[in-house]
């Protein structure tokens, strides 16, 4: 491995999606190189290879945009899958992005000697001042241990692997989990003919995607600049009773605190209704209150029920990778989110930075990069940088 010792004069940016490429065009912007090392063949591969064919974005498209570089005119309101990729490649083609594929990171570690980052991947070892953690709060799918699962006779899917209903055409599906992608999902198994039956284990927001045709989300964006949270919080509910009726009544149940204040403290996201809630209200989607356990051909749920089930797609989301690879570092808990909370979990020390760990989505991911690349910026001098004789140094230890 010694023979493949790369030096590289900026920072090294692990993970091509949104948040590699917002980070290395801002860097660009700055007169700043970078490398991007990607662990799979393509750009923003959570988008391309994990998500189900209707998926399309969840806020208009005008916070959902990368800095320096905004969507086509001509995109919708909110835009496709393939629309957004599309965007994210011309994006990366615009600022002359060439990320290095299939490069694994294994482990990065800080070392302390000679003041650098090493970054190991399968066939190389990359060497920098800057790191920076740009594999996001979504880089895994979360699968949860669920008694009796491996007994099933039928398939289960995460939804990073469901592509469309067509695959469950008049199946009686158990889909668990109902934030956004579990809502979807079942909405999507219903145009298919499936019967799906969602599991609600927690309590949910759900909202209507736009109140009075404006997004919802833009709403909550600009009361939130003249009033307290709380407030806003109160209004969303207000509203989204009169639009959607009491959820509680269909089992769906609300938390206690308001759906922003939720979103800041735990992460977790309002789901934003595009059809599922007519669905479960007029009997198609089945919500159901919490498994107990699965068998060969069913399940059993905690109020007593037993249904038959053909499949069952895990909508379980996803979690951060950061501990795997990340060595020798506090700034990130267990879960892989950093410990300091937004808006300064950006920068860590000894030249290490975070970018799409907001629970924010894009907009936290771009009020990252730029914060990074101008940090990044003020200690960038070229002509200090290290030359070939510091490579041959670190081969050697």
């Amino acid at each position: 491995n010694d023979a493949n010792c790369v030096w590289v004069d900026g920072p090294i940016i692990v993970g091509a999606g949104p948040s590699g490429l917002a980070t290395s065009a801002c860097l660009t912007q700055q007169a700043v190189p970078s490398l991007i090392l990607e662990k799979s063949d393509c750009l923003a591969s959570l988008w391309q290879l994990r998500t189900y064919d209707r998926l399309k974005l969840h806020l208009p498209k005008q916070f959902c945009e990368l800095p320096l570089l905004g969507f086509p005119h001509n995109f919708p309101k909110y835009p496709n899958k393939h629309q957004f990729i599309s965007y994210l490649e011309s994006y990366a083609g615009h600022f002359s992005i060439q990320p290095r594929f299939n490069q694994a990171v294994q482990s990065a570690d800080y070392d302390h000697i000679l003041g650098f980052w090493r970054v190991k991947t399968q066939d190389s070892e990359y060497i920098s001042r800057w790191l920076i953690a740009a594999t996001g709060e979504n880089a895994e799918p979360v699968i949860p241990d669920i008694p009796g699962i491996n007994k099933f006779n039928g398939s289960v899917v995460h939804t990073s692997s469901y592509k469309s209903g067509s695959e469950f055409k008049n199946q009686r599906v158990l889909v668990i989990g109902c934030g956004n992608s579990g809502m979807e999902v079942s909405l999507d198994l219903c145009r298919y003919n499936a019967i799906p039956h969602m599991v609600v284990r927690n309590t949910v927001h759900v909202l209507p995607r736009e109140m009075f045709g404006f997004s919802t989300f833009g709403i909550a964006m600009a009361l939130i600049k003249w009033f307290p949270l709380w407030l806003v919080d109160k209004f969303l509910l207000l509203v989204a009773n009169f639009i959607l009726g009491n959820t509680d009544q269909v089992g769906l149940r609300r938390p206690k605190t308001g759906p922003i204040e939720l979103k800041n403290v735990t992460g977790k996201t309002p789901v934003l209704d595009v059809g599922a809630l007519s669905q479960i209200k007029s009997g198609e989607i089945k919500v159901l209150e919490g498994v107990k356990e699965i068998t060969g051909n069913g399940a059993k749920f905690m109020d007593g029920q037993e249904k038959e089930i053909d499949s069952i797609i895990l909508a379980t989301g996803y979690k951060s990778n950061v501990p795997t690879w990340l060595k020798g570092c506090d700034f990130f808990n267990k879960d892989g989110m950093p410990k300091t909370p937004f808006p300064n979990g950006w920068k860590a020390e000894k030249g290490l930075y975070t970018v799409g760990f907001t629970r924010r989505g894009l907009l936290g991911t771009a009020s990252d990069a730029v914060k990074i690349a101008r940090d990044i910026a003020q200690q960038w001098r070229p002509n200090d940088s290290c030359s070939n004789s510091h490579v041959i140094l670190l081969k050697e230890t």
